[in-house]
Formats: C-alpha cells, sequence, structure tokens
C-alpha cells in the first residue's frame, strides 16, 4: 500500500489523527495510538480539515493490517459532514439564544405585570347582600343567594386576561368558581397554585344547557382572598405526587395522595361502609363494645403476634377481640365491635394488612345455620345502606360502574365439596399436585374458584386440624368443624366465623391437643363453667369488604395511612 504506515513507526504528532472505525471512540478517544476516533469526522472537528487523517485497515488479502491515509473521496465526504453539522450547530445556537432572548423579554415582562398587579387591592362590596357561609354541599339548596365558601383550589384554569376558572373542593363537595375582570388582575390571582386555600363570594347559579360542571351549576365570584398558597415550580403538588408516581412515592406521600378525587372517594365510601356496620347491628339489638388492643394471649396462633414490652412484661397487639366478645355475652346479650386488629404476616399480597379494622361479633343461643343467616343478612344490609346514601352510591358506580348486588341466596360449599371442586377444575398447587382433604387451601386457588363460580360461596365445616382451637366440632362429624369462611370473587375471604366451644372439658381438650397453657385463659374458660350456651361469631374484614364492593386492586388503599410488611410512615 503505496500510503500505508507500519504502526510501529508512526509517531503522535499532532499532524496525524488515528481513526480506527472498530475499535476508536468518538467521546474518549483523541486521537492518538493509543486512542483514535472512530470516525474521519470527529479527526476534523477537532484538530482541521488540515489534519492528515490516518485510518485503521484491517489485513486483506496479500495486504497486511496498519494505518493507511484517508482517500480524497472519503476526505471531502467528511469535510462535507463537518460543514453540515457546524451549519446545524450554529443555527440550534442562534434558535437557542433567540428562545433566550423571548424567555428573557417574557421574564421581565411577567414581573413587570407582577409588580403592578401588587397595586391591585380587592375589596368586597358592602353594598352586596351579606355573604352566608356554607359548605360546599350546600350548594345546592343556596342557588340564587350571595354565599361565602372556603377550601383548596383542586383545578385551576386560565383563560386569557380577564378570566380564570376554579374548582375549589372542602371535603363536602366540589363548587365551580368563575373570577373575571380586576378579581384576575391582583398579585395573588396572577400566582394562584393548586392546593392552594382560598375564600370566595358570590353567587351561585345554575348552568344553561350545553355547559357542565359539579352540580351543574357554578359560583359568579365578586370578591375573593387568598389564605394560603401553595408552592408552585418543582415543589407543585402535580410533580409531587400524579397517576404516574411510583407506589413507594405515593405511600411516602399519602398526605397528598389523599387530595385526590378517587383516594377520597374511597374513604368517604369507608366512611360510610363503617357507619352501615353500626347501623346495621344497632337496628338488631347488638351492644357495641370496645375490647383492648394490648393483650397477653393469643387467638389465631403465635406466629403472627406483634410482641412488645408491657412494664417489663411481655404482651401483644391483639389479632382478634373474639375472646373478650364472648365474655360480655351474659352480661350485654349479642355484642360487636368496630376494631383494630394486628397481624405479623409478613405477606406481600395485595389483601393483607398488618393492621386493619376488624368487624367482630358474637350471638348467644343460636346454631350454626342462624349463624350463617346472620351473615348473609349483615353483608347485604350494609351494602343496601351503603347504597342508600346517594353521595356513597355515586362514588361506587363511578369506581366500579359494574357493580351489582350480590343475589340471595348465598352458595353454600363444604370444604370437602371445594377440595373436589379444585380436582374437577384442574386448579392445582405449585408443584403441579393436587390440593387433599386435610390441607388448607391458600389465597391464590381459593381466588381462583371463587372468581370462577362469580358469586358470594359461604365455605363451611373446615377440618379441625386447620382451623383454631376455640371452634366446635360439627355433631355428624367430630373430624369437620362448623367454621365458614365468606369468599367474595375478585377479593376471595372476607370473612371468617364459627361456632365456639360451648362445652368445659371439650375446650379443656383442645387447650391440650394445641399445647397451651390454659392458665392465662381462665377469664375465657370461665364462660364454659359460670352457665355456658351454644354461641358463634365471626371477624370481617373491613378493608376486603371495601375493595370487594369498589373493585380495587388491593386493600392497601381502602385505609387512611396503609400499614404493611416494610411499611409504618408516616
Amino acid at each position: 500500500m503505496a500510503d500505508s504506515l507500519p504502526v510501529e513507526a508512526l509517531s503522535i504528532a499532532h499532524a496525524f489523527a488515528y481513526v480506527d472505525e472498530t475499535k476508536g471512540s468518538d467521546e474518549t478517544g483523541n486521537g492518538t495510538l493509543e486512542a483514535p476516533y472512530q470516525s474521519a469526522v470527529k479527526a476534523i472537528q477537532a484538530h482541521g480539515d488540515t489534519v492528515k487523517v490516518q485510518i485503521w485497515k484491517p489485513a486483506a488479502g496479500e495486504e497486511a493490517e496498519g494505518y493507511s491515509l484517508i482517500s480524497g473521496a472519503a476526505l471531502k465526504k467528511a469535510v462535507k459532514k463537518v460543514a453540515e453539522l457546524e451549519k446545524k450547530a450554529k443555527k440550534i445556537a442562534e434558535q437557542a439564544a433567540e428562545q433566550a432572548a423571548k424567555d428573557q423579554a417574557a421574564t421581565e415582562e411577567r414581573e413587570r405585570i407582577l409588580e403592578a398587579a401588587k397595586a391591585v387591592v380587592l375589596k368586597e362590596d358592602t353594598s352586596l347582600p351579606a355573604a352566608t357561609k356554607i359548605k360546599i354541599r350546600d350548594s345546592v339548596k343556596n342557588r340564587g343567594k350571595r354565599v361565602r365558601v372556603s377550601g383548596w383550589v383542586h383545578r385551576l384554569r386560565v383563560q386569557g386576561k380577564n378570566m380564570i376558572f376554579v374548582v375549589l373542593r372542602d371535603g363536602t363537595g366540589f363548587l365551580q368558581c368563575v373570577l373575571t375582570d380586576k378579581l384576575c388582575q391582583s398579585y395573588d390571582a396572577l400566582t394562584l397554585t393548586l392546593e392552594s386555600t382560598i375564600t370566595i363570594c358570590g353567587v351561585i347559579n345554575e348552568l344553561p344547557e350545553g355547559k357542565s360542571a359539579p352540580d351543574n351549576h357554578e359560583l359568579t365570584v365578586d370578591y375573593w382572598e387568598c389564605v394560603g398558597k401553595a408552592p408552585g415550580g418543582d415543589e407543585a403538588i402535580s410533580n409531587k405526587v400524579n397517576e404516574n408516581s411510583d407506589p413507594s412515592v405515593k405511600y411516602d406521600l399519602r398526605h397528598l395522595v389523599l387530595r385526590e378525587e378517587k383516594a377520597s372517594g374511597i374513604l368517604k365510601v369507608r366512611s360510610q361502609v363503617m357507619k352501615g356496620f353500626r347501623d346495621h347491628f344497632d337496628n338488631r339489638g347488638f351492644v357495641e363494645v370496645t375490647p383492648p388492643a394490648m393483650v397477653q394471649t393469643s387467638v389465631e396462633g403465635g406466629s403472627t403476634l406483634f410482641e412488645l414490652n408491657y412494664y417489663n412484661e411481655k404482651a401483644y397487639l391483639t389479632q382478634s377481640s373474639q375472646l373478650y366478645l364472648e365474655t360480655c355475652l351474659p352480661s350485654l346479650g349479642d355484642v360487636y365491635c368496630l376494631a383494630e386488629s394486628f397481624r405479623a404476616e409478613k405477606s406481600h399480597t395485595r389483601r393483607h394488612l398488618s393492621e386493619y379494622t376488624h368487624c367482630e361479633a358474637e350471638m348467644a343461643f343460636i346454631s350454626f345455620d342462624d349463624l350463617l343467616d346472620q351473615l348473609e343478612e349483615m353483608v347485604c344490609d350494609v351494602i343496601d345502606r351503603v347504597l342508600a346514601h346517594k353521595p356513597s352510591a355515586d362514588i361506587v358506580y363511578k369506581l366500579n360502574p359494574d357493580f351489582k348486588k350480590p343475589e340471595r341466596p348465598f352458595m353454600r360449599m363444604n370444604y370437602t365439596d371445594a377440595i373436589q371442586y379444585l380436582k374437577d377444575n384442574d386448579i392445582k398447587k405449585e408443584d403441579g399436585t393436587f390440593y387433599e382433604f386435610g390441607e388448607d387451601i391458600p389465597e391464590a386457588p381459593e381466588r381462583a374458584m371463587t372468581d370462577k363460580i362469580n358469586r358470594p360461596i359461604f365455605l363451611c365445616r373446615f377440618p379441625a386440624e386447620i382451623k383454631a382451637f376455640y371452634m366446635k366440632r360439627c355433631p355428624e362429624n367430630p373430624l369437620l368443624t362448623e367454621s365458614v369462611d365468606v369468599l367474595m370473587p375478585g377479593v376471595g375471604e372476607i370473612v371468617g366465623g364459627s361456632m365456639r366451644i360451648s362445652d368445659l372439658d371439650e375446650l379443656v381438650a383442645a387447650y391440650k391437643r394445641e399445647g397451651l397453657d390454659p392458665s392465662p385463659y381462665y377469664w375465657f374458660t370461665d364462660q364454659r363453667k359460670y352457665g355456658t350456651c351454644e354461641h358463634g361469631g365471626f371477624g370481617l374484614g373491613v378493608e376486603r369488604f371495601i375493595a370487594w364492593l369498589l373493585n380495587l386492586h388491593t386493600v392497601r388503599d381502602t385505609c387512611l395511612y396503609p400499614r404493611f410488611t416494610g411499611r409504618a410512615f408516616p
């Protein structure tokens, strides 16, 4: 090769730039033998068009590998490309400078307008009728009157220089407000941000046909004032949390997420669900009690207890209030509670929480069929009560448009039939084998069965070995218990219940079988000693009930500040 130079004869003189299209780099190379460029374009950009570009040529035929001077055609092409890139870069720089000038001018104009806006002082017109202070929920019945409303800026839209639309939120509802002319020209108006708190005065008027807003009306503002300005820019709430935020960020900023319509709507429905349970029980003569949260005995086994130091004694957060409710039957009759329960289960499923609201009830002088009837009646009655509250019903059907009240009677299926159902429908364990009698049915197959049947199921009569020590055996088969799980499509188990052991000797034998020291349970045992009776009860997970009602993916969205494995903050 006439222009080829052996590698060992090459120097690192500035007149040469070395290019290796295979091993070189335009990002980290400097044109030396040790660090060649990847392209001739980069070599010319870095050293000018007088540089002697040496291109690495691999061995071919009789020719040895080595660096060769770039061909004339290739050099011409590279020089042309460099010129094009320089022209493009110049144009981009000119556009950037032009845009910077425009931005600077806009900033200066914005600052001028804001400075002038500071001179605009809004005063309430004292000749107008006195404004009546109302909550947004009372807007409809106050149409045509001058009112005063305070709340948070939920949505904000600026339309030209003389009109601003604000959707105000106060927790009771949403109200569209219209600011015009001078009301839009104050400093507070020009710097108004989402989540700022404001007070607005004006008249609420029904909207004409063809326009829409919450409750089909809007408030025409005659005076307003800013109570607390929320930050904008990087600190704006829309930059802190939004629908694309990572779940962990949403849990860290749960206090801001709660301001969203979906999150607040869920909590409003939760409030009505809680009220529905209380009204249901109160209507049927149950007495509400408040059991302790700190205990020294287990109910559902020791593996899920949260232990704590209680004045140098070992104590636990309660797993269930059931045992305490049973002690109330002789004095108060049928009882219930809505209280927190705690389970130290290291479960990351979408239906598990470490702290959850437990609706529990105990009833005296009942049979197993009575218990099932009460459960069915309770579920349906609470649904009816929630849907009878129109604001809650609106949220239910907004979040779960296809919701249908469950048909009665609920399907009743024995555990043995469920095992057979799993086999008949080829629902297997992870290892490919079938579930057999005596094995607990885990969440996944349980939900697969429930979703396929697609209706509420009373799954009854579980084997004694997989159920709690206090559950009564079936008279017709002592291997089974008079127990029930209520399964709902999409969620799975929401209720666990049973008849309780009423015979003293049977309970003592249960303690022994489970390896439990009966001494700490003396107060529970005494219920069988001082006048026993047939009795039963259940515990319902309120969060699971709500997740089913609203078709939510996880129970974590159903409570104020969810607690689960690794999460006890904020």
